[in-house]
């Protein structure tokens, strides 16, 4: 146990500049508790101890706001920023030296059975708020933004971002124009303008076989009239 709670502040002290001295680290962090109740309650799960790890676990979210379900099998080095509001599912899996932000869901996407959450590699940090759902594989060292909502796996050596989650960086080279945030694709108006479009070709075919019925009247255009509302 010794051991393990060294490892776990040299983690700590590893990873966050924020960490000045081993009695703040013991009193303050989160994350530290939550771990230290995920590993013992990790070990009574694994000698299918009943009821116990599941308690274990209530109360360790109960003090830290970090629910980590005592079937979930987590890595060496691993670390849990502030924490609020962490979840990790029970068939997740969890590589070495990955660091999770407050926020961060690492869940399922419904009620199916066995293998139903993520498995992330070694080195992966995953931001603020983000959410990994389904059974699916992060690959190492990856990076996943703040607020991202990542169902797809991802490769190696990759940074993603957005909802849902897009591999914007690759082997240190960047995607272009996969996540450009001043030129998102709306799909409400991309439906509209579609549509739009098809009435004026039906318009166009009428006029074309009734050519008198339109000429008293003014038709506007309906992607102009699109266009001018937009601006």
């Amino acid at each position: 146990m010794f051991k393990l709670l060294k490892e776990e502040i040299s983690t700590i002290k590893e990873k966050d500049p924020a960490a000045t001295s081993l009695l703040e680290i013991l009193l303050t962090y989160s994350g530290l508790h939550a771990m230290l109740a995920y590993r013992v309650a990790n070990k009574l799960y694994g000698w299918n101890i009943p009821f116990l790890p599941r308690f274990i676990s209530f109360i360790a979210r109960f003090l830290t706001g970090i629910e980590i379900h005592p079937a979930a099998t987590i890595g060496k080095k691993f670390f849990i920023d502030h924490g609020m509001g962490v979840v990790i599912g029970a068939t997740t899996i969890v590589g070495d030296e990955c660091l999770l932000y407050q926020g961060v869901t690492l869940g399922g996407t419904g009620k199916e059975s066995g293998k139903r959450h993520p498995t992330l590699g070694n080195n992966v940090v995953v931001g603020s708020g983000a959410k990994v759902l389904g059974n699916i594989k992060i690959g190492n060292n990856v990076r996943i933004g703040a607020g991202s909502v990542v169902i797809t796996e991802v490769p190696d050596n990759c940074t993603v971002v957005g909802v849902p989650g897009t591999v914007v960086i690759k082997d240190g080279k960047k995607i272009d124009n996969v996540l450009d945030h001043g030129t998102l694709p709306d799909p409400v108006i991309e439906a509209i303008m579609c549509l739009s479009e098809q009435v004026r070709e039906i318009r166009d075919m009428i006029k074309s076989l009734h050519p008198a019925k339109f000429e008293h009247k003014k038709f506007k255009d309906p992607v102009e009239c699109v266009e001018e509302n937009l601006k």
